[in-house]
C-alpha cells in the first residue's frame, strides 16, 4: 500500500474499514490478554464489542468512531497457548486485563505466561488495567501491584468492566501511545514474521510444496548441499551463527546442516563429515507438533541469499563429541539474516535499518525456535506436560514393577527408563536401547540390500560408488543420550534434580555446573542440586622421604579443589570429552562424548553446558594425582559460549584449549592471546600438530595431538597438570559460583532462601560450640535424662527385693526423669525448629529440612575422617594384640583407648534425625505429664502430626533410637495414630533388613526402591528406621496392601557398640524387627565364614522366637560382595554350605529356646533354591573413583521381582496392627523371657472379637432352642406329646443351625482378619457343634423330666378328669332341682358344699396330703444323729455364722489339734533354723519356710494365732469347701424331688459323705478341724441346697397333691354350678370352663414368652451382658467399685461365678423393673395381644370348621385345643355334660364374651408374674453368660477371661492383682504380700510352688512349677492396672481383719496406691480393653 494510500486512510474518517479491505493497515494493533471474566464483551463495549473466533484481528467500528483511528484489537483473553497465538501479526501493546480483587493472582499469573511464552522482553509492551464494577473502589490495586518487580505505574489503568465510558477509553489510549512512542520504532512480532508479498508467496508455495509443519521439515541431501554452497559464498556471515551455537547451524525444522570446519577439510576428513543431511520425519508424534512453518522458510532462503564474507564461513561447526544439535528430530540454528522483516525491525523515513531493532527481533525469533526445538524433543520423550508440572521424587518413590534391563525401550519410555535406572544406580541408564518403529540415522547410515540385475562388473564398480540409493526422508535420527539426561534435568523440580544429580555422581559421571535455561537462554548454576554429594579421598604428602596417606572426606560444594577446565575453539576433528575421560578414569566415560553407546551426530540440550567431574585419589602409588582436582568440560565451541567460557577460565586452576590449529589471525586467536595474558595455566593441545609437549613460557604450555594414541597424551597431561598443581595455585569451590555475576543460582529461588534461612538460623545458634556439647546442651531430652529413663526402664524387668516398692521408686525416678525433661525442653534452636516446621508452607519446608540436614552434617562431620581413622588404626592395634593372645593391660588400655574414641564418634554425630528424637522426647514427657505448653512453648500435642506429614511425604522416621537402645513407644504410637488420621487405617507390607554393618543394606534399600535412608553422612545407621512406600497405581491391584513400610536397622555388631553387651543388643535388635517385619532380608557381606555364623546364629534364635510366639515372617538371604555370581556351580556349592550352616545353627538355638526343631525349615518356610539372591559387588573396580556394578542394579532388580512374588501372597497388616506389633515386641523384649513374655495384642483384639461372634452364634442357637423348648414344653402339658427324640431336636435346629454355620463360614472366609482367624478355626467350628449337641442333649433332659412328671400323675390326673365330670354331672343335676330357689345364694352354697364334701372324699379316699418341708427341723436331726451337740448346732444357726464359711479369710479359728510327727533328726535342726530365717517369699505359701511353723505347732500342741494358719492351709480349706459345696448340690440335683419328693434321707446321704470327706482330708493334712467346721460346713451346704429342695417338692406337691387340686378348683365350679342354678345353657357353662383354663395358661405362656424376649433384649443392648467374658467381668468389676461393698468383693475373689450370678440378677431386676420398665411392659403387652390373636384366630377357625363337618362339642374342643396346643397349656375339657351345645356360633360368642374380662385382667398383668414363671429371664442369662471359663490365677486368683469353656488356648487374663487380694504372706509372718504377679514374673525373684515344697522357683520361669502354672499365660505389665491398687488402699483395714494379717514391713502399702481414686479405679478397667 503507497504510503499517502496509507495516510488518507489513517487521518480521515470517510471510511470504515472492513473484511474486504484488507489493504488497510491498523494505527495500532492491541492483543487483549488477561481471564475472559475481566470485562463485559457486548455491543456497548468501546474496546471489543465482539466474542468471536480468537487470534484474529478485528478492527474495532467504535474506536474508529471515538478517535478516527483504525485500532486493531485481538481477543486472546484466557492465557492461550503460544500455538493459538496470531501470526504475522505487528503487536503495538499487549493489555492485561485484571479484575479487582483478583488483580495481584491475575498479574503474576499473566506476568509468568507473557514471560514463558515470549521472554521478558516483552514485558515493555505490556499496559495493565485493572476493570472494576461502577461501584467499586480501585485505590489499592495499585499499591499492591507496586510490590511487583515487572510493574510499570505509568502503564496503568482502571477502568469500568462494561467499557462503555469513553473518557476512561481515550485516556487508555493516549497511555498506549506514549508506550509506544518510547518503543519506537519497534513493535513486538507475532510468533511469525511477514515479509513482503512476493517472499510471503514463495515461502506458502515452498510450505505447500514440502507439507512440513515446525520440526517436520524435510530436504533431500542434494537440497541441501546447494543451500550450504550458497551460504559458503557467504563466510562472513554464514559462520556468523554456527560459532554462537557449538557444534551445528541448526535451522528449526527436522532438517540438519553438518559442515566441517575448513582445517578438517583440508586434513582429509571423511566424506560422511561433509555431508549436509535433510531428513524428513514422518512419525506421528512430529506430526503432531506445530505448524507454523514460514519463518523456517524464510530463514532457509535468507541463508541462500547471504551476501560473502570471506572471512567467517559456516565451517566452523565441529564434530566434536559426535554432536550437531538436533531440535525435535534434526535442526539447523537459525541463521539470521538482515533482509527486512515485517515487525522484526523497522525502516525509518531514510531508509536506515535499526540494528538494535534487527538485533533484538534476531534474538526473540531465534528463542521461539530453540522453544519449538525444545518442546518437540520433549514431545518425544513424552515430557511435554513436565515443563510446567515438574517431575518430583514422589512421582518415583513407590514400589513400581521391576526395571526390565535387556529390552529395547520405544522413545516415548526412554526418560521414564532412564530415570528409574539412574535411581537404582545403573550407570548404563546412559545408553538405553531404544526401540524404533521406523529406520534411524545414527553414526553410520542404514545398512540397505539392493537385487539388481546388473552384471558382476556393475556390482563391483557400485561397491565402490559413494552414492546410496534410497529414500533417506524415510530416516530419523534417535534422540541423543545426553538429551535425554537433560531434558529431564530440566523438567524436574529442584528436590528431584538433586536426587538425579546425587545418583550421577554415585555413578562417577560428570554433573552439569552451567546449564543454559532452554526458555530464556540465560546461564544458571544448579548449586542445590550438589548439596548432597559428600566425595572422600586420601591425600599422598611426602614428607621426610615416606608418604604420609590422610584421609578426607567432605560435602563437595565445601571442597577447596584446584579446577582444571577443558575448552575448544572451533572444530577439532579429536573429542575432547573422551580424553579427559583418560585423566580421570579410563575405564569409565566420566563425560559422554562421540564414541559412546547411542551418540548421534545431533544434540540439543548439551550446547552451552559445563560440565564437572572430580578426580578423588585413593592414596595408592598408582594414582594419577595426589590430591582432589575437579576436571570442568565445556560442550560446544568456546568461541560462541562466551558467558560459559568466561566464567571457567576466571575460575579454573588450568585451563586446557583444545584448537584444530594455531595460527595469528584465526578466529581462536583473540581468545588464546587473552588466555596467555591471563596468570592463569594454560595447556593448548593442537589438532592438526604432532609437536611434543613444550613450556613456552612458565606456566604456558602447548602440545601437539597428530598421531598420537591418546595414552601417550593422557600421560602426558598428567604429567603437565600434575607438575602446575604441585605449585602454587588457584583453588574453586562449588558455593563461589553463588558469587558470579550473570550466572542464575537455583539456590536463588525464595522458597530455598527462605528454607535456607530458617535453617541457618537455628545452625548459627550451634556454630561456636564444640560440636559433641551441642546434644547435650540444646537437645537434653535425648541425651543423659533420656538414656537413664531407659536404663531404669529396663529395670522394671529385673526387680530385686520388696519389688512393689522397688518398681513404685523407678517409677518415681521415671517421672522425675519426664519433669526434668519438661523444665530442659524446648531449647531456642527447638522452638525454631519447631515453628518453621509449622508455619512454612511445603516446598519452603522440604528446603528447609534439607538445608537444616545439609548443615547440621557440616556441624558433625568436620573431625569425622580423623576420627574415623584413628578409630581404624587403633581397632587394628586391639585385633593384633587378641591375635597374639595377648593378655596383658597394653590390651585393656588399648581397648579403653578404642571405647574413648567410639564414645567421641558417638556424641560428635549430629544430624536431622537427633532433632527429631528430640521432638518424641518432648512429646514423652509432656504425655507422661499431661501437661499442656507454657507460654513461650510449642504445642507439643501437634509434634505428632508434623513427623507424620513428614513420614507420608517419604522422610524416614526412628523407630529404635540406637544410642540409647530402645523405642519411645509413646511417641510412635502417636506419629502412626497422626498417619492413620490422615491416610485411614492402610494396609502396609512390612520388609525388615538386617545385616553386619557396613554390609551395604541402606544402599540396597535407596537402589530398590528410591529410599532416602542415609549412607553418605559418613556414620552407619544407628537404630532402625522406618520408611512408607506407597504402591504405585500400576501393580497395586496384585497386591492387597497399599504401601511397603520397610524398617532399616543399624548394622548388627556396629562399631559404636563394640565391647559393650554386643549379642544381647543384637539378639535384641534381631529379634525386634524380624517380628516386626513380613518378611525380613538378612543381609550377609562377603564371604567370611566367621561373620556369616555370627549372623546366621542370632537371625536363626530371631525366627525360632516367631516361630513359638505363632508369627511367621518369610525370609530371604542377600548374599553381597559374591565375586563370580555367574558361576552357578559355586553358587550350588554355597548355598548348600549356608542350608549345613543355618541346620547347625538351628540345633544350637533350639537349645536354648528348648524347641524341637532339627533344621531351618523346621521353624519356617525356607527353600535354598529360591530364598538365597547372589549380589555382585557394588564397586566395579576400586573406589572412591569406581562405578557401581552394572550386575549390583541387576541383581536389585531380581531381588525386588522376589520380593515382590512374596509379597503378593501376603495381605501385609494395617497401620494400627503395626502400631500394637511395635508394643507388643517391645515390652516382651524388655523381658528376659522373651517367648513367655510376649503378649500378641493385635492377636488378643482379634481373638476377642471372635468371642464375641462366638456369643453370638451361641445366643442364636439358645433363643431359638428356648421358644422350641417352649413350644414342647406346652404340648406335653396337653398330652400332645409324650416322647422326645433327639433325632426330632435335630430337626427342628436344623435350619438355624445352618444359618449358624454358613455366618461362621463368611466370618472366617472374608474377615480382614482371616490370615489370624485361621488357627482358631477348627476348634471353633467344634465348640459350635458341642455347644449345639449339649443344648439339645440339655432340652431333651428338661423335656424327659416334664414327660416323668406328666406320667407320674397320670393316675391322679385321671381321677382329676372323672372328679370333674361326677361334679359338672352332679351340679347339673342339683341346679335342676334348686332352679327355684336360684336367687337364694346361701341355700345354693349349702347344697354345693354338700356335692362338693362328697366327691372330695370320694377322691381323696386313698391319698394322704402331701407334707411341706420342715427343713430347719430336718437339718437339726441329721446333724444330731451324727453325733453334734444341739448346742453346736444351735449357736452356728443363731449366729448365722455357717453362712460365711466359704468367705472366711482366715480358717485358724477352725483349726484345732496338731498331729504328733517324730522330728528324731536333730542333725537336721540347724539347718530347718537357716531355713526359717530364709526371707524368700513365694506363692505356694508366698511364705517363709514352714519347716519352723510345724516345728513350733509340734512344740505347742495348739494353734496360738491366727497368723500361724500359712495361706497354703487356708487355701486348702476353702478348696475342702469348694468341693464338698459342689459335689453336695450335685448329689442333691441328682435326686428325683420334682417326681417323687422331698425325703430327710437324702440330707443324711449328703451329711453322711461331707463327713466322710472332712475326715479324708484331715488324714492328709498335718491338723485337726474343730467339730465347729463340720457343724458349719454341713448347715452350709443344706443352706445352699435348701432353694433347690422347696421349690422341686413344691412342683411335686402342685402335681401329686389331690387335696390341693380340689381346693385349688372349688371356686372355679362353685361358679359354674351357680350358672346352671341360674339358667345358663351348657354353651354359656362351658364358655365359661375354656376361660378359666385360657387365663391360666395365658398368664403363663406370656411370661415365659417374655421372659425369652427380655433376656434377647438385654442379651443384644445391655453393655455388660452383649460382649464377651471379659466386657462382664469388666462391669462387674465396676458395680462392685461402685457398691464399695467389702463382702461382695469377698464373693468375687472366693465365687467369682457366685458374684457374677449375683450381678446378672440385680441387674435384670434393675432393667425390668426400673431402667426399662417402661419397654418391659411393652413386651409384655405384645406378647398378651399375640396371644389374644391366637385365641380369636383358633375360635373363629375351630367353629367354622365344626360347623362344615358338622361336628359335636367333641370335635369342637379337640380342634380348639389343637390349634393351641404349641402356644398354651389347655387341659383337658370333658364335654360328656355338654352334649346338647348344637349352636356352635354361640359357643364362641360365650367365649369372646367371657375372653374380655380375661383380656381385661391380662392388660393389667403385672411384671412380678414373671418372677413366677417357668422361665426366667436372669436364669437364661446365667446360662448364657456363666457358660464360660472359671479358672484362676495360681499366683492372686484372678480369673481367666476366655468366654469358652474348657478352652485349649492358656488361661488369661488382661490384668492380674495384687496377691493380697487373694490373702498371700510372707512364710512366718504376719505381713501380707503385695505385689502383682505380673510385676513379679519380671523380676528377679523366687517363690515356692507350693507349702511342701523346698525348690525355689524363679518368677521367670513359673510355668515349670506345675500344672496349675503350666497352662497360665502371664504377661509383664508393670501392675498398671489402678483398680487393685484403689481396692487395696480402700479396704486396707476389711482385708486386715478377714485374713488376720497386717500391711506392714514388707507388706506396706507404697504411698502412690493411697493417691488413686474410685473414679480413677473404674476408669482404668477400660484399658482391659486395650491391652
Amino acid at each position: 500500500m503507497e504510503e499517502d494510500d496509507y495516510n488518507k486512510a489513517a487521518g480521515g474518517r470517510e471510511s470504515v474499514p472492513s473484511a474486504a479491505n484488507e489493504t488497510v493497515k491498523p494505527d495500532l494493533t492491541l492483543v487483549l490478554i488477561g481471564e475472559t471474566n475481566s470485562i463485559e464483551i457486548g455491543s456497548k463495549n468501546i474496546l471489543i464489542d465482539h466474542d468471536e473466533q480468537r487470534n484474529v484481528e478485528h478492527f474495532s467500528t467504535k474506536l474508529y468512531d471515538l478517535c478516527g483511528r483504525h485500532i486493531s484489537v485481538i481477543n486472546m483473553l484466557g492465557l492461550p497457548n503460544i500455538d493459538e497465538f496470531p501470526l504475522n501479526e505487528e503487536i503495538h501493546a499487549f493489555v492485561m486485563l485484571l479484575p479487582n480483587g483478583l488483580h495481584n493472582s491475575h498479574y503474576s499469573s499473566g506476568v509468568q505466561w507473557l514471560e514463558t511464552t515470549f521472554g521478558k522482553a516483552l514485558m515493555a509492551y505490556v499496559m495493565t488495567v485493572v476493570t472494576h464494577e461502577s461501584d467499586d473502589k480501585c485505590e489499592s490495586a495499585l499499591t499492591d501491584l507496586k510490590a511487583n518487580s515487572s510493574f510499570v505505574e505509568k502503564r496503568y489503568h482502571t477502568c469500568r468492566r462494561s467499557m462503555m465510558d469513553e473518557g476512561e477509553i481515550i485516556a487508555l489510549l493516549e497511555k498506549i501511545d506514549a508506550m509506544v512512542c518510547e518503543n519506537a520504532p519497534h513493535c513486538h512480532s507475532g510468533l511469525m514474521c511477514d515479509g513482503n508479498k512476493v517472499q510471503k508467496e514463495q515461502l506458502e508455495h515452498k510450505e505447500e510444496r514440502l507439507e512440513s509443519s515446525l520440526f517436520q521439515q524435510s530436504q533431500t541431501e542434494d537440497e541441501l548441499e546447494e543451500s550450504a554452497a550458497k551460504t559458503q559464498n557467504d563466510p562472513v556471515n554464514g559462520a556468523k551463527h554456527s560459532d554462537k551455537y557449538d557444534d551445528s547451524i541448526r535451522v528449526g525444522g527436522e532438517s540438519e546442516i553438518n559442515s566441517v570446519s575448513s582445517s578438517a577439510t583440508n586434513k582429509g576428513e571423511p566424506d560422511e563429515d561433509k555431508e549436509v543431511n535433510k531428513v524428513k520425519d514422518t512419525s506421528p508424534t512430529s506430526q503432531t507438533v506445530s505448524p507454523v512453518t514460514k519463518e523456517q522458510d524464510e530463514l532457509e532462503e535468507s541463508a541462500a541469499k547471504t551476501e560473502c564474507d570471506p572471512v567467517k564461513r559456516p565451517a566452523d561447526v565441529e564434530q566434536n563429541d559426535g554432536n550437531t544439535t538436533v531440535g525435535g528430530e534434526s535442526e539447523i540454528r537459525p541463521v539470521q539474516s538482515t533482509a527486512t522483516e515485517k515487525g522484526t525491525f523497522n525502516v525509518d523515513m531514510s531508509g536506515n535499518v535499526d540494528k538494535k531493532s534487527v538485533e533484538f527481533s534476531e534474538e526473540i525469533n531465534m528463542k521461539k525456535q530453540y522453544q519449538r526445538e525444545t518442546e518437540a524433543l520433549l514431545d518425544r520423550l513424552q515430557l511435554q506436560d513436565k515443563q510446567q508440572q515438574k517431575l518430583t521424587p514422589a512421582d518415583f518413590f513407590k514400589v513400581g514393577p521391576p526395571v526390565k534391563q535387556d529390552h529395547d525401550t520405544s522413545e516415548k519410555d526412554v526418560a521414564h527408563t532412564f530415570i528409574q535406572r539412574l535411581m537404582m544406580l545403573d550407570y548404563r541408564a546412559r545408553y538405553i536401547p531404544v526401540r524404533q518403529n521406523i529406520p534411524e540415522v545414527s553414526h553410520s547410515n542404514p545398512v540397505e540390500e539392493f537385487v539388481t540385475d546388473d552384471t558382476d562388473d556393475d556390482d563391483f564398480d557400485a561397491f565402490y560408488s559413494t552414492n546410496v540409493n534410497f529414500d533417506k526422508s524415510k530416516l530419523k535420527t534417535h534422540v541423543h543420550p545426553m538429551d535425554v539426561q537433560m531434558a529431564v534435568f530440566h523438567c524436574s523440580d529442584s528436590f528431584f534434580k538433586q536426587n538425579m544429580i546425587t545418583k550421577l555422581s554415585q555413578c562417577q559421571y560428570a554433573l552439569p555446573l552451567l546449564v543454559p535455561d532452554p526458555v530464556t537462554m540465560d546461564i544458571g548454576c544448579p548449586l542445590w542440586t550438589f548439596r548432597q554429594i559428600r566425595k572422600s579421598w586420601k591425600v599422598t604428602e611426602i614428607k621426610d622421604n615416606s608418604n604420609i596417606v590422610t584421609m578426607k572426606s567432605m560435602p563437595i560444594c565445601k571442597a577447596e579443589t584446584p579446577m582444571v577446565s577443558f575448552l575448544r575453539l572451533g572444530s577439532p576433528s579429536l573429542s575432547k570429552s573422551e580424553l579427559m575421560n583418560t585423566l580421570i578414569n579410563d575405564r569409565h566415560k566420566t563425560f559422554f562424548h562421540r564414541n559412546c553407546p547411542g551418540s548421534t551426530k545431533s544434540r540439543h540440550l548439551m550446547d552451552g553446558v559445563a560440565e564437572i567431574a572430580w578426580y578423588c585419589p585413593a592414596g595408592k602409588p598408582n594414582d594419577a594425582f595426589t590430591d582432589c582436582i575437579a576436571f570442568c568440560n565445556l560442550h560446544g565451541d568456546a568461541l560462541s559460549n562466551v558467558k560459559q567460557r568466561d566464567i571457567l577460565t576466571d575460575k579454573s586452576s588450568v585451563n586446557v584449549v583444545l584448537v584444530p590449529t594455531l595460527e595469528q589471525g584465526d578466529k581462536n586467536s583473540a581468545v588464546i592471546s587473552a588466555l596467555h595474558k591471563s596468570t592463569k595455566p594454560l595447556i593448548i593441545l593442537i589438532a592438526d600438530s604432532d609437536h611434543d609437549a613444550v613450556e613456552k613460557k612458565k606456566g604456558k604450555h602447548k602440545m601437539g595431538l597428530k598421531n598420537k594414541n591418546h595414552s601417550d597424551v593422557s600421560e602426558e597431561l598428567k604429567k603437565i597438570i600434575g607438575k602446575i598443581l604441585s605449585g602454587p595455585h588457584e583453588s574453586f569451590q562449588l558455593e563461589s559460583m553463588a558469587e558470579v555475576p550473570g550466572v542464575k543460582v537455583d539456590e536463588d529461588d525464595k522458597a530455598c532462601q527462605k528454607g535456607k534461612s530458617a535453617a541457618k538460623e537455628i545452625v548459627d545458634l550451634l556454630q561456636e560450640m564444640d560440636v559433641s556439647k551441642i546434644k547435650d546442651t540444646y537437645l537434653p531430652c535425648q541425651g543423659q535424662l533420656w538414656h537413664e529413663w531407659c536404663k531404669i526402664n529396663k529395670d522394671l524387668y529385673h526387680l530385686k527385693g520388696n519389688i512393689e516398692s522397688e518398681k513404685c521408686k523407678k517409677q518415681r525416678k521415671l517421672m522425675q526423669i519426664r519433669e526434668d525433661q519438661f523444665k530442659v525442653s524446648c531449647s531456642e534452636p527447638m522452638k525454631l525448629f519447631i515453628e518453621s516446621l509449622s508455619s512454612l508452607p511445603t516446598t519452603d519446608k522440604e528446603y528447609f529440612l534439607k538445608w537444616t540436614q545439609i548443615l547440621t552434617d557440616a556441624l558433625s562431620t568436620d573431625d569425622l575422617p580423623s576420627n574415623l581413622q584413628r578409630y581404624d588404626e587403633k581397632w587394628a592395634e586391639v585385633l593384633d594384640l587378641k591375635n597374639k593372645h595377648d593378655k596383658t593391660d597394653l590390651l585393656k588400655r588399648k581397648q579403653t583407648e578404642l571405647d574413648e574414641i567410639s564414645t567421641q564418634l558417638q556424641s560428635a554425630t549430629f544430624g536431622l534425625e537427633h532433632i527429631f528424637r528430640e521432638m518424641g522426647q518432648i512429646y514423652e514427657a509432656h504425655a507422661s505429664l499431661k501437661k499442656q505448653p507454657e507460654r513461650g512453648q510449642t504445642d507439643w500435642s501437634k509434634y505428632p502430626e508434623l513427623a507424620a506429614e513428614l513420614m507420608i511425604s517419604g522422610h524416614p522416621m526412628e523407630l529404635m533410637d540406637g544410642d540409647a537402645g530402645h523405642v519411645p513407644l509413646t511417641w510412635i504410637s502417636g506419629l502412626l495414630d497422626e498417619v492413620i488420621k490422615k491416610l485411614g487405617d492402610k494396609r502396609v507390607f512390612v520388609l525388615s533388613v538386617l545385616g553386619v554393618q557396613s554390609s551395604g543394606k541402606s544402599t540396597m534399600l535407596n537402589a530398590m526402591f528410591g529410599l532416602q535412608f542415609a549412607v553418605s553422612a559418613g556414620r552407619c545407621t544407628k537404630g532402625a528406621f522406618m520408611q512408607l512406600v506407597e504402591v504405585s497405581e500400576e501393580i497395586k491391584k496384585d497386591f492387597e496392601f497399599d504401601y511397603v513400610l520397610v524398617v532399616d536397622t543399624e548394622g548388627l555388631r556396629a562399631l559404636e557398640l563394640e565391647g559393650k553387651a554386643t549379642l544381647h543388643h543384637d539378639n535384641e535388635l534381631a529379634t525386634f524387627v524380624v517380628g516386626l517385619g513380613n518378611m525380613t532380608l538378612i543381609n550377609i557381606f562377603g564371604e567370611n565364614p566367621a561373620e556369616m555364623q555370627d549372623i546366621l546364629q542370632i537371625v536363626v534364635q530371631a525366627f525360632m522366637r516367631m516361630k513359638k510366639i505363632k508369627l511367621s515372617p518369610s525370609c530371604v538371604f542377600v548374599h553381597q560382595n559374591v565375586t563370580d555370581i555367574a558361576a552357578t556351580e559355586k553358587n550350588m556349592d554355597g548355598k548348600r554350605r549356608l542350608q549345613e550352616k543355618l541346620d547347625k545353627m538351628t540345633q544350637l538355638a533350639a537349645k536354648e529356646e528348648v524347641c524341637d526343631a532339627e533344621c531351618f525349615s523346621d521353624i519356617i518356610a525356607f527353600d535354598v533354591q529360591k530364598d538365597v539372591k547372589y549380589f555382585a559387588q557394588l564397586w566395579e573396580g576400586s573406589p572412591p573413583m569406581a562405578p557401581p556394578n552394572p550386575g549390583y542394579s541387576e541383581s536389585v532388580q531380581e531381588l525386588k521381582t522376589i520380593i515382590l512374588s512374596k509379597a503378593k501372597q501376603s495381605a501385609g497388616i494395617t497401620l494400627s496392627q503395626f502400631k500394637s506389633k511395635i508394643q507388643d515386641l517391645w515390652n516382651a523384649l524388655m523381658n528376659e523371657q522373651f517367648v513367655f513374655s510376649f503378649k500378641n495384642t493385635l492377636e488378643i483384639a482379634v481373638y476377642r472379637k471372635l468371642e464375641v461372634q462366638y456369643g453370638n452364634w451361641t445366643w442364636t442357637l439358645r433363643s431359638n432352642m428356648l421358644t422350641i423348648e417352649n413350644g414342647l414344653h406346652t404340648q406335653i402339658q396337653n398330652g400332645k406329646l409324650d416322647t422326645v427324640e433327639l433325632n426330632y431336636l435335630y430337626e427342628k435346629m436344623n435350619k438355624i443351625y445352618g444359618e449358624i454355620t454358613n455366618a461362621m463360614a463368611t466370618y472366617f472366609d472374608d474377615d480382614r482378619d482371616k490370615d489370624m482367624l485361621v488357627q482358631w478355626r477348627g476348634r471353633f467350628e467344634s465348640k459350635i457343634k458341642e455347644f449345639h449337641d449339649e443344648l439339645l442333649r440339655g432340652v431333651q433332659r428338661k423335656l424327659d423330666e416334664v414327660i416323668q412328671q406328666k406320667n407320674a400323675c397320670k393316675k391322679l390326673d385321671d381321677k382329676k378328669t372323672e372328679f370333674e365330670n361326677k361334679l359338672l354331672q352332679k351340679s347339673k343335676e342339683l341346679a335342676h332341682q334348686l332352679k327355684d330357689k336360684a336367687n337364694d345364694e346361701e341355700e345354693l352354697k349349702k347344697q354345693f358344699n354338700s356335692v362338693w364334701s362328697g366327691l372330695v372324699t370320694e377322691l381323696t379316699a386313698d391319698t394322704k396330703p402331701i407334707k411341706d418341708i420342715n427343713y430347719e427341723e430336718d437339718q437339726s436331726t441329721v446333724l444330731q444323729e451324727l453325733g453334734f451337740e444341739w448346742s453346736l448346732i444351735n449357736e452356728s444357726k443363731i449366729s448365722g455364722r455357717y453362712k460365711k464359711i466359704a468367705k472366711v479369710g482366715d480358717y485358724a479359728h477352725y483349726v484345732s489339734l496338731i498331729k504328733h510327727h517324730n522330728f528324731s533328726d536333730t542333725s537336721k535342726q540347724s539347718q530347718d533354723d537357716n531355713r526359717d530365717n530364709t526371707n524368700t517369699k513365694g506363692q505356694g505359701s508366698n511364705s517363709l519356710s514352714l519347716w519352723g511353723y510345724f516345728k513350733r505347732i509340734f512344740m505347742t500342741q495348739q494353734i496360738k494365732s491366727k497368723s500361724d494358719v500359712s495361706h497354703d492351709e487356708n487355701q486348702l480349706i476353702r478348696s475342702l469347701i469348694d468341693d464338698v459345696e459342689k459335689q453336695s448340690l450335685d448329689a442333691i440335683k441328682s435326686k428325683p424331688v420334682a417326681t417323687r419328693g422331698y425325703s430327710l434321707t437324702y440330707l443324711q446321704e449328703v451329711a453322711n459323705d461331707v463327713k466322710l470327706k472332712v475326715t479324708e482330708f484331715e488324714s492328709k493334712s498335718k491338723y485337726a478341724l474343730k467339730k465347729e467346721f463340720t457343724v458349719d460346713l454341713l448347715l452350709y451346704v443344706f443352706h445352699r441346697a435348701e432353694r433347690w429342695l422347696s421349690e422341686s417338692h413344691m412342683t411335686f406337691k402342685g402335681n401329686n397333691d389331690a387335696h390341693s387340686y380340689v381346693e385349688s378348683k372349688k371356686m372355679q365350679y362353685h361358679n359354674v354350678f351357680r350358672s346352671f342354678c341360674k339358667g345358663s345353657s351348657s354353651a354359656v357353662v362351658l364358655g365359661q370352663l375354656i376361660c378359666d383354663k385360657l387365663k391360666s395358661s395365658t398368664v403363663e405362656a406370656v411370661c415365659n414368652k417374655t421372659a425369652i424376649d427380655l433376656a434377647g433384649e438385654m442379651r443384644c443392648n445391655f453393655p455388660a451382658f452383649n460382649g464377651n467374658r471379659l466386657n462382664l467381668e469388666k462391669h462387674v468389676l465396676k458395680s462392685l467399685a461402685e457398691k464399695e461393698d467389702f463382702n461382695g468383693f469377698i464373693t468375687y475373689i472366693r465365687h467369682p461365678r457366685d458374684q457374677v450370678e449375683t450381678y446378672i440378677r440385680e441387674e435384670v431386676q434393675k432393667y425390668i423393673f426400673k431402667k426399662q420398665r417402661r419397654k418391659a411392659l411393652n413386651m409384655l403387652k405384645k406378647n398378651v395381644d399375640d396371644i389374644n390373636t391366637l385365641v380369636s384366630q383358633a375360635l373363629y377357625d375351630t367353629t367354622e370348621k365344626v360347623k362344615t363337618h358338622k361336628g359335636d362339642p367333641d370335635m369342637w374342643v379337640e380342634e380348639f385345643s389343637s390349634l393351641l396346643k404349641d402356644e398354651l397349656a389347655f387341659g383337658t375339657v370333658c364335654c360328656q355334660n355338654f352334649r346338647d351345645i348344637n349352636n356352635f356360633d354361640f359357643l364362641k360368642e360365650e367365649i369372646q364374651k367371657g375372653l374380655v374380662s380375661v383380656k381385661k385382667e391380662m392388660s393389667r398383668l403385672s411384671l412380678d408374674k414373671i418372677k413366677e414363671s417357668r422361665m426366667e429371664p436372669d436364669q437364661i442369662l446365667i446360662e448364657q453368660l456363666c457358660n464360660c471359663c472359671w479358672v484362676t490365677c495360681p499366683f492372686c486368683a484372678a480369673v481367666c477371661t476366655n468366654t469358652i469353656k474348657d478352652h485349649k488356648e492358656d488361661h488369661s487374663v488382661p490384668f492380674h492383682r495384687s496377691v493380697a487380694v487373694n490373702g498371700v504372706h510372707v512364710r512366718n509372718s504376719v505381713e501380707l504380700a503385695i505385689e502383682f504377679c505380673t510385676t513379679s514374673i519380671a523380676s528377679d525373684e523366687k517363690f515356692y510352688p507350693n507349702q511342701d515344697s523346698e525348690v525355689l522357683i524363679p518368677y521367670k520361669k513359673y510355668r515349670t512349677a506345675g500344672p496349675n502354672f503350666a497352662n497360665w499365660a502371664i504377661t509383664p505389665d508393670g501392675s498398671k492396672l489402678e483398680y487393685w491398687k484403689w481396692f487395696v488402699s480402700r479396704f486396707e483395714k476389711e482385708l486386715e481383719d478377714h485374713y488376720g494379717l497386717k500391711f506392714q514391713n514388707y507388706g506396706e502399702i507404697p504411698s502412690e496406691w493411697k493417691t488413686h481414686s474410685k473414679k480413677q479405679a473404674i476408669k482404668s478397667l477400660d484399658e482391659m480393653f486395650k491391652l
